[in-house]
């Protein structure tokens, strides 16, 4: 009966996994909307140049081959907004190693019907594993600085009502904020000041942190520098209304706590009464797995499980 609870397991997190994929896959589909809307609003730009900065895998045979595909540049995109120092090669080798780990375990196993199921199973949990962990730090990371974007826009506004330049508020800010608000405007800083254009540096500061409120901030500067106006009144308003929609997204998650936690009791529950049958009466579960019909049927439980908690999710994630 172990093995039934193996299989039932492995798959949920199958299933899951697709449908976690599914969803993030629709929220950037979002996001690349809006963020069309405000590169239209900001006007054309030069295409921002290579890093200014080098790294020393970049001359490595693999990040050359990797270069050629637009996968890559994502791949690392990814892992910069995460603040992690690994790069594109690194992160598809500790995959591919960990996914050869799993279908050997799985194939020596076979915990999941026959030998090439139970391999690519194993192989599919074990090499998501870093991508699971590089999203993890990327989603806190990414958190994090919008906790601490207003106090940010705070201080270029009263810095610049006091007199500084731009510039020079912009070294301030860098050289007196905590990460990782502080590292992202240093190199926003450094670029510039290396010779980069603002208006390059700036949207490159986009492709770092992509959060709404960053291209707010940037079609905000660019559209002063072109066509003038108070910018430290615009960065206060600006930081102001992003203080507001924080407050509502705080006050859409407490009144969804109750939905959230209805669905993960009732994604959890079923996999727990499961577990407690195979301990309590292990008779009762004996047969599914190794009858000819009882394969199907845990399939269907595991798809069905996860067209609640689809639809549950769909429920209570509310866009702000």
């Amino acid at each position: 009966m172990p093995v039934f609870a193996v299989i039932f397991l492995v798959m949920s997190a199958l299933v899951f996994l697709a449908v976690s994929l599914g969803l993030k896959y629709w929220e950037s589909e979002r996001k690349k909307r809006v963020a069309k809307i405000l590169h239209m609003t900001a006007g054309p730009g030069t295409p921002p140049p290579e890093t200014l900065i080098r790294n020393d895998d970049q001359d490595s045979p693999i990040t050359v081959l990797l270069s050629r595909w637009d996968f890559s540049r994502r791949l690392d995109a990814w892992i910069r907004q995460a603040g992690l120092e690994w790069s594109a090669a690194q992160l598809l080798l500790v995959t591919a190693m960990l996914a050869g780990v799993g279908a050997v375990f799985g194939a020596a196993t076979r915990l999941v019907f026959v030998w090439w199921w139970s391999a690519a199973a194993f192989a599919l949990v074990l090499g998501s594993l870093p991508w699971l962990y590089l999203q993890r730090k990327r989603r806190q990371r990414l958190a994090q600085f919008e906790k601490q974007f207003p106090e940010a826009l705070d201080f270029i506004s009263r810095a610049m009502r006091a007199g500084h330049a731009f510039t020079a508020t912009l070294e301030m800010l860098a050289n007196e904020s905590p990460p990782p608000i502080g590292p992202e405007f240093r190199k926003l800083y450094d670029e510039q000041n290396l010779g980069a254009p603002l208006e390059v540096a700036m949207r490159k500061l986009v492709l770092r942190v992509p959060m709404v409120d960053v291209r707010f901030f940037v079609s905000a500067v660019l559209l002063q520098k072109y066509t003038g106006g108070n910018l430290g009144e615009i960065l206060r308003n600006l930081a102001r209304v992003i203080r507001e929609r924080f407050q509502l997204k705080g006050h859409v998650r407490a009144a969804s706590a109750h939905g959230r936690i209805t669905a993960t009791v009732l994604t959890i529950l079923p996999i727990a009464t499961m577990c407690g049958l195979m301990f309590l009466a292990p008779d009762y579960l004996r047969y599914m797995a190794t009858d000819e019909h009882g394969k199907y049927l845990v399939i269907g439980a595991v798809v069905l499980l996860i067209i609640g908690y689809y639809f549950m999710r769909r429920i209570i994630n509310i866009k702000i």
